[in-house]
Protein backbone atom coordinates (compact mmCIF):
# COMPACT_ATOMS: atom_id res chain seq x y z
CA UNK A 1 0.00 0.00 0.00
CA UNK A 2 2.76 2.30 0.83
CA UNK A 3 5.98 2.48 -0.88
CA UNK A 4 9.49 3.10 0.21
CA UNK A 5 11.07 6.48 -1.47
CA UNK A 6 14.24 5.52 -2.80
CA UNK A 7 15.64 9.26 -3.28
CA UNK A 8 14.99 12.49 -1.30
CA UNK A 9 12.62 13.76 -4.39
CA UNK A 10 9.39 12.76 -4.92
CA UNK A 11 8.20 13.12 -8.64
CA UNK A 12 5.00 10.62 -8.12
CA UNK A 13 1.53 11.20 -6.54
CA UNK A 14 1.17 8.25 -3.83
CA UNK A 15 1.52 7.30 -0.09
CA UNK A 16 5.03 6.82 1.22
CA UNK A 17 6.93 5.82 3.94
CA UNK A 18 9.53 8.32 4.35
CA UNK A 19 11.66 10.03 7.74
CA UNK A 20 9.20 12.89 9.01
CA UNK A 21 12.56 15.27 8.51
CA UNK A 22 12.29 14.90 4.97
CA UNK A 23 8.42 15.36 4.96
CA UNK A 24 9.18 18.63 6.25
CA UNK A 25 11.92 19.54 4.05
CA UNK A 26 9.36 18.95 1.03
CA UNK A 27 10.50 16.54 -1.11
CA UNK A 28 8.74 17.75 -4.18
CA UNK A 29 11.26 19.64 -6.49
CA UNK A 30 8.27 22.26 -7.31
CA UNK A 31 6.97 22.46 -3.99
CA UNK A 32 4.34 21.69 -2.38
CA UNK A 33 1.51 22.80 0.28
CA UNK A 34 0.85 21.21 3.77
CA UNK A 35 -2.64 21.32 5.64
CA UNK A 36 0.01 23.63 8.07
CA UNK A 37 0.82 26.01 5.39
CA UNK A 38 -2.59 25.59 4.04
CA UNK A 39 -4.24 27.23 7.06
CA UNK A 40 -1.23 29.96 7.27
CA UNK A 41 -2.30 31.22 4.49
CA UNK A 42 -5.74 32.28 5.01
CA UNK A 43 -7.12 34.74 8.19
CA UNK A 44 -6.54 35.18 10.84
CA UNK A 45 -2.71 34.75 8.70
CA UNK A 46 -1.21 35.98 5.73
CA UNK A 47 0.53 34.98 2.56
CA UNK A 48 3.63 36.71 4.10
CA UNK A 49 3.38 34.85 7.88
CA UNK A 50 3.20 31.64 5.74
CA UNK A 51 6.20 32.69 3.54
CA UNK A 52 8.57 33.81 6.41
CA UNK A 53 7.87 30.92 8.31
CA UNK A 54 8.58 28.38 5.47
CA UNK A 55 11.83 30.04 5.60
CA UNK A 56 12.20 30.61 9.61
CA UNK A 57 10.45 26.97 10.99
CA UNK A 58 9.81 28.71 14.76
CA UNK A 59 11.45 26.44 17.62
CA UNK A 60 9.44 23.66 19.07
CA UNK A 61 7.79 24.64 22.21
CA UNK A 62 7.62 22.26 25.28
CA UNK A 63 4.12 21.75 24.65
CA UNK A 64 5.10 20.61 21.33
CA UNK A 65 7.98 18.45 22.54
CA UNK A 66 5.48 16.52 24.83
CA UNK A 67 2.69 16.43 21.97
CA UNK A 68 5.76 14.81 19.86
CA UNK A 69 6.86 12.07 22.35
CA UNK A 70 2.94 11.56 22.82
CA UNK A 71 2.86 10.44 19.65
CA UNK A 72 6.26 8.25 19.70
CA UNK A 73 4.42 6.25 22.60
CA UNK A 74 1.11 6.17 20.82
CA UNK A 75 1.86 5.49 17.50
CA UNK A 76 5.30 3.64 18.10
CA UNK A 77 7.11 5.42 15.76
CA UNK A 78 8.78 8.81 15.41
CA UNK A 79 12.20 10.88 17.37
CA UNK A 80 14.07 9.34 19.94
CA UNK A 81 12.99 10.42 23.34
CA UNK A 82 15.61 11.03 25.46
CA UNK A 83 15.35 11.36 29.63
CA UNK A 84 17.39 14.24 30.75
CA UNK A 85 17.86 13.37 34.87
CA UNK A 86 16.85 16.31 36.40
CA UNK A 87 13.92 18.19 38.76
CA UNK A 88 13.60 21.09 35.90
CA UNK A 89 14.60 23.04 33.07
CA UNK A 90 16.08 25.71 35.20
CA UNK A 91 20.14 24.75 35.55
CA UNK A 92 22.22 25.01 33.08
CA UNK A 93 23.77 21.71 32.50
CA UNK A 94 19.75 20.21 31.78
CA UNK A 95 19.27 23.06 29.24
CA UNK A 96 22.58 22.05 27.74
CA UNK A 97 21.76 18.50 27.66
CA UNK A 98 18.52 18.98 26.21
CA UNK A 99 19.93 21.08 23.40
CA UNK A 100 22.32 18.18 22.10
CA UNK A 101 19.27 15.65 22.67
CA UNK A 102 17.71 18.40 19.97
CA UNK A 103 20.46 18.63 17.76
CA UNK A 104 20.76 14.72 17.04
CA UNK A 105 17.21 15.18 16.27
CA UNK A 106 15.23 14.17 19.47
CA UNK A 107 13.11 15.44 22.02
CA UNK A 108 14.75 16.17 25.79
CA UNK A 109 11.62 15.05 28.55
CA UNK A 110 12.59 15.32 32.15
CA UNK A 111 11.61 12.18 34.68
CA UNK A 112 8.35 12.78 35.26
CA UNK A 113 6.83 13.98 31.62
CA UNK A 114 8.61 10.56 30.24
CA UNK A 115 5.88 9.12 33.17
CA UNK A 116 3.63 11.63 31.81
CA UNK A 117 3.44 10.49 28.23
CA UNK A 118 3.71 6.60 29.25
CA UNK A 119 0.39 7.22 30.76
CA UNK A 120 -1.20 8.46 28.70
CA UNK A 121 -0.33 5.90 25.87
CA UNK A 122 -1.52 3.53 28.77
CA UNK A 123 -4.51 5.22 28.71
CA UNK A 124 -4.96 5.37 24.81
CA UNK A 125 -4.52 1.45 24.83
CA UNK A 126 -7.25 1.16 27.68
CA UNK A 127 -9.75 3.06 25.56
CA UNK A 128 -12.23 0.71 23.49
CA UNK A 129 -12.34 3.30 20.07
CA UNK A 130 -8.78 4.51 20.48
CA UNK A 131 -7.32 1.55 20.71
CA UNK A 132 -8.75 0.05 18.22
CA UNK A 133 -8.10 3.36 16.19
CA UNK A 134 -4.13 2.72 16.57
CA UNK A 135 -4.25 -0.36 17.12
CA UNK A 136 -1.52 -1.94 14.32
CA UNK A 137 -3.08 -5.56 14.60
CA UNK A 138 -6.08 -4.49 13.29
CA UNK A 139 -4.15 -3.31 9.83
CA UNK A 140 -2.39 0.24 9.22
CA UNK A 141 0.67 2.13 9.54
CA UNK A 142 1.68 4.74 11.34
CA UNK A 143 3.10 8.38 10.20
CA UNK A 144 2.68 7.83 5.97
CA UNK A 145 2.86 10.63 4.10
CA UNK A 146 0.76 11.77 1.03
CA UNK A 147 1.98 13.62 -1.98
CA UNK A 148 -0.77 14.70 -4.94
CA UNK A 149 -1.64 16.98 -7.56
CA UNK A 150 -4.72 19.68 -6.83
CA UNK A 151 -7.19 18.82 -9.63
CA UNK A 152 -8.49 22.34 -9.66
CA UNK A 153 -5.20 24.51 -9.27
CA UNK A 154 -2.41 22.00 -10.72
CA UNK A 155 -0.19 23.01 -7.52
CA UNK A 156 1.21 20.03 -5.98
CA UNK A 157 0.00 19.11 -1.73
CA UNK A 158 0.82 16.75 0.99
CA UNK A 159 0.11 15.59 4.24
CA UNK A 160 1.40 13.41 6.88
CA UNK A 161 -1.51 10.97 8.19
CA UNK A 162 -0.70 9.76 11.81
CA UNK A 163 -2.26 6.40 10.65
CA UNK A 164 -3.38 5.19 7.74
CA UNK A 165 -5.12 2.24 7.69
CA UNK A 166 -5.45 -0.74 5.91
CA UNK A 167 -7.13 -0.21 2.65
CA UNK A 168 -8.11 -3.46 1.68
CA UNK A 169 -9.48 -3.79 5.49
CA UNK A 170 -13.01 -4.20 6.59
CA UNK A 171 -13.31 -0.69 7.67
CA UNK A 172 -10.55 1.73 6.91
CA UNK A 173 -10.91 4.35 8.98
CA UNK A 174 -8.03 8.05 9.28
CA UNK A 175 -6.66 8.67 12.58
CA UNK A 176 -5.16 11.11 13.56
CA UNK A 177 -3.80 11.97 17.19
CA UNK A 178 -3.90 15.20 19.15
CA UNK A 179 -2.90 16.55 22.89
CA UNK A 180 -4.60 19.44 24.59
CA UNK A 181 -3.44 21.08 27.39
CA UNK A 182 -7.09 22.27 28.00
CA UNK A 183 -9.94 20.09 27.73
CA UNK A 184 -10.99 17.33 25.30
CA UNK A 185 -14.38 17.61 26.00
CA UNK A 186 -16.51 18.13 22.53
CA UNK A 187 -17.35 21.65 23.27
CA UNK A 188 -13.52 22.43 24.04
CA UNK A 189 -13.28 20.30 20.92
CA UNK A 190 -15.36 22.75 18.80
CA UNK A 191 -13.88 25.51 19.60
CA UNK A 192 -10.18 24.13 18.95
CA UNK A 193 -11.54 23.36 15.12
CA UNK A 194 -12.40 26.29 14.81
CA UNK A 195 -8.59 28.31 16.26
CA UNK A 196 -6.66 25.73 14.63
CA UNK A 197 -8.71 25.31 11.70
CA UNK A 198 -8.76 21.66 12.39
CA UNK A 199 -12.11 21.87 9.97
CA UNK A 200 -9.65 22.06 7.03
CA UNK A 201 -7.86 19.02 8.16
CA UNK A 202 -10.55 16.50 7.95
CA UNK A 203 -11.17 17.16 3.82
CA UNK A 204 -7.21 17.52 3.16
CA UNK A 205 -6.37 14.39 4.41
CA UNK A 206 -9.26 12.07 3.19
CA UNK A 207 -9.54 14.28 0.06
CA UNK A 208 -5.56 13.20 -0.68
CA UNK A 209 -6.56 9.50 0.02
CA UNK A 210 -9.09 9.95 -2.58
CA UNK A 211 -6.90 11.64 -5.08
CA UNK A 212 -4.25 8.96 -4.86
CA UNK A 213 -6.34 5.78 -4.28
CA UNK A 214 -9.83 6.60 -5.45
CA UNK A 215 -11.42 5.74 -2.25
CA UNK A 216 -13.29 7.83 0.18
CA UNK A 217 -11.97 7.28 4.29
CA UNK A 218 -13.83 8.96 6.79
CA UNK A 219 -11.55 10.78 9.27
CA UNK A 220 -11.81 11.00 12.66
CA UNK A 221 -9.53 12.87 15.65
CA UNK A 222 -8.52 11.83 18.95
CA UNK A 223 -8.25 14.33 21.68
CA UNK A 224 -6.25 13.43 24.66
CA UNK A 225 -5.29 16.05 27.90
CA UNK A 226 -1.99 15.88 29.10
CA UNK A 227 -3.25 16.05 32.67
CA UNK A 228 -4.23 12.93 34.58
CA UNK A 229 -6.47 11.19 34.16
CA UNK A 230 -5.44 11.80 30.36
CA UNK A 231 -9.27 12.00 29.38
CA UNK A 232 -9.54 11.41 25.81
CA UNK A 233 -12.21 11.88 22.94
CA UNK A 234 -13.27 10.42 19.90
CA UNK A 235 -14.87 12.83 17.45
CA UNK A 236 -15.98 13.05 13.88
CA UNK A 237 -17.00 16.32 11.97
CA UNK A 238 -20.23 17.07 10.17
CA UNK A 239 -20.85 17.54 6.89
CA UNK A 240 -21.48 20.77 7.02
CA UNK A 241 -18.02 21.29 9.00
CA UNK A 242 -15.91 18.96 6.15
CA UNK A 243 -17.82 21.43 3.18
CA UNK A 244 -16.31 24.33 4.74
CA UNK A 245 -13.31 22.90 5.28
CA UNK A 246 -13.08 21.84 1.60
CA UNK A 247 -14.17 25.25 0.71
CA UNK A 248 -11.17 26.99 2.99
CA UNK A 249 -8.78 24.18 1.57
CA UNK A 250 -9.66 25.52 -2.35
CA UNK A 251 -8.83 28.91 -1.36
CA UNK A 252 -5.66 28.35 0.93
CA UNK A 253 -4.62 26.01 -3.01
CA UNK A 254 -5.53 29.36 -4.78
CA UNK A 255 -3.43 31.64 -2.98
CA UNK A 256 -0.46 29.48 -2.92
CA UNK A 257 -0.68 29.03 -6.82
CA UNK A 258 -1.11 32.49 -6.99
CA UNK A 259 1.77 34.01 -4.73
CA UNK A 260 3.72 31.11 -6.21
CA UNK A 261 3.23 32.56 -9.60
CA UNK A 262 3.64 36.32 -8.60
CA UNK A 263 6.09 35.78 -6.08
CA UNK A 264 3.94 38.36 -4.26
CA UNK A 265 3.33 37.05 -0.52
CA UNK A 266 1.16 39.94 0.63
CA UNK A 267 0.52 40.71 4.49
CA UNK A 268 -2.52 42.61 6.32
CA UNK A 269 -4.31 44.75 3.92
CA UNK A 270 -2.20 48.58 3.52
CA UNK A 271 -5.37 50.57 3.80
CA UNK A 272 -6.74 51.88 7.42
CA UNK A 273 -8.92 49.35 8.87
CA UNK A 274 -12.15 50.16 10.72
CA UNK A 275 -12.65 48.22 13.58
CA UNK A 276 -15.95 47.46 15.39
CA UNK A 277 -15.97 46.08 18.73
CA UNK A 278 -18.02 42.93 19.98
CA UNK A 279 -22.13 43.89 20.66
CA UNK A 280 -21.74 43.35 24.55
CA UNK A 281 -18.76 45.22 25.50
CA UNK A 282 -20.54 48.50 23.37
CA UNK A 283 -24.11 48.02 25.26
CA UNK A 284 -21.55 47.87 28.78
CA UNK A 285 -22.75 43.95 29.53
CA UNK A 286 -20.02 43.80 32.40
CA UNK A 287 -19.55 40.05 33.62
Amino acid sequence: MTALAESPVITEPGIYEIPEDLYHADPVPAGSLSFSGAKKLLPPSTPARYFYDRANPPAPSQAMELGTAAHKMVLGIGAELAVVDAENWRTKAAREEADEIRARGGVPLLPDEHAQVKAMAAAIRAHPVASALFDPDRGGYPEQSMFWADGETGIWRRARVDWMPDLDGPRPILGDYKTTGKSADGRAIARAMTDYRYFMQDPWYSDGVAAITGLDLPFVFCFQETSPPYLISVVQLDGEAVRAGRMWNAEACQRYRDCTESGIWPGYPPEVQHITLPAWVARGEFE
